[in-house]
This record gives C-alpha cells, sequence and structure tokens, in this order.
C-alpha cells in the first residue's frame, strides 16, 4: 500500500513537470509560425504605382511628334530655348524660318522678344507652304496684312496644355481664337493641330502649329 502511494506521487511529480514543457513548446510553435508569416507579410514587395500620366491627362512638358525634330543640344534645344526671348528662340528652329521671316518683315521681332507672359501658336514652315506661294508672297509683301496675321498668333497669356482643353483667348489682333483636346492632341480654330506644344522660351510658352491661322475679322 505504501509502495502504491509512492508509485501515485512520483506519477503525479513527472506529469507536473512534463506539462510546463509541453506547453511552451506548443506556445512557441505558434508564436514562430506568427513571427514568419510576419517576416512574409513585409517581405511581399509593394504594389508598383504606375508614373505614367494616364490617358488624357495635359503633358508637364513639351510633346506631339514635331518635338521629335527639335536639336538634342545647342541653341535651338528645348533647354536653348528656354533661355531666350520667343522671336531668337524661334530663329534657332529651322523649322520655324519662315515664320521668323515674317516676324522680320513685320518689324515684330522687339516686340515679341520684350512682351511677358504670353503665347505664340508658331507655325512650321509646312504650315505657311499650305498657301499657294503667290498668296504667300502678296502677305509677305503686305506689312499691315503680315502684321494683322501674326499678332492673331500671339495670346497675352501664358497658356497651360490645361487651359486649351477648351478655352477661347483674345488675341493681340483682337479676335478670339478657340481651342480644344487634351492630353497631347490639341486644336487652334478645329483646323490647326499642335504638332509639338508647351515649348518654353524666357518670355513665352510656344505651340508649334501645323497650319496659318487666319484672322476672323
Amino acid at each position: 500500500m505504501t509502495a502504491f502511494r509512492y508509485r501515485r506521487a512520483a506519477l503525479a511529480l513527472t506529469a507536473a513537470a512534463v506539462l510546463p514543457l509541453t506547453l511552451t513548446a506548443c506556445g512557441g510553435d505558434d508564436s514562430s509560425s506568427d513571427a514568419a508569416a510576419d517576416k512574409s507579410s513585409s517581405s511581399a514587395p509593394a504594389e508598383e504605382k504606375s508614373s505614367a500620366p494616364a490617358e488624357g491627362t495635359p503633358a508637364d512638358g513639351p510633346f506631339g511628334p514635331a518635338c521629335a525634330t527639335v536639336p538634342k543640344d545647342g541653341a535651338g534645344s528645348f533647354d536653348g530655348m528656354a533661355q531666350d526671348p520667343v522671336a531668337t528662340a524661334a530663329s534657332n528652329n529651322p523649322a520655324l524660318s519662315t515664320l521668323v521671316t515674317a516676324v522680320k518683315k513685320a518689324g515684330l521681332v522687339d516686340t515679341l522678344n520684350n512682351a511677358q507672359n504670353i503665347t505664340v501658336f508658331a507655325p512650321t514652315n509646312d504650315a505657311f507652304a499650305k498657301i499657294p506661294k503667290a498668296d504667300l508672297d502678296k502677305v509677305l509683301a503686305d506689312k499691315e496684312m503680315l502684321t494683322n496675321i501674326l499678332t492673331y498668333h500671339v495670346v497675352g497669356e501664358k497658356l497651360s496644355p490645361m487651359q486649351l482643353e477648351s478655352g477661347t483667348y483674345d488675341t493681340l489682333q483682337k479676335s478670339p481664337l478657340t481651342t480644344k483636346g487634351s492630353g497631347e492632341n490639341y486644336t487652334v480654330n478645329d483646323t490647326s493641330k499642335v504638332v509639338c506644344g508647351n515649348v518654353p522660351t524666357a518670355n513665352a510658352t510656344v505651340y508649334i502649329v501645323d497650319t496659318v491661322l487666319m484672322p476672323k475679322s
């Protein structure tokens, strides 16, 4: 009987010693599992955010197919043009040589270079080439008519691409022009497309267009 009591006591002590160890081991497994899960969660790569502008979002810098023809460096580059007033900047762009000739004939170089915070819609050589040569020669020879046309391409404030989405703006010629579009696609007066836009110069923002604009009055 005494031996039986000793045996029961020994079993009880053994159980008491083993139980905490078992519980500790079980708790350790849960902790390790949680830690592994946390580590796995923290090491998962964050979802990448797209840096590309959404479709229809106005561009921050120069945009358009004709921008590819702008020199990469020198006075005619975007960086170079940003340092010069608009008439001087245009003279460094070979695609605007006819416009520069017209501006000189009209005596508008100083007017454009000394103006502040303006927008110039600058027709390319190809835009002038759409006008029959006889008509173009006539315009170039008539200073009053030429001035009337050229000043119609100038707005007395800097326009951002967002402002071109749907707007009507008075020109230096006094007649209004209209703009519409989004993203990198804009037209002026429903006929002239912006082929290289949002080009900065020292005193103006330039939108190069593919058709010469004609005053409405």
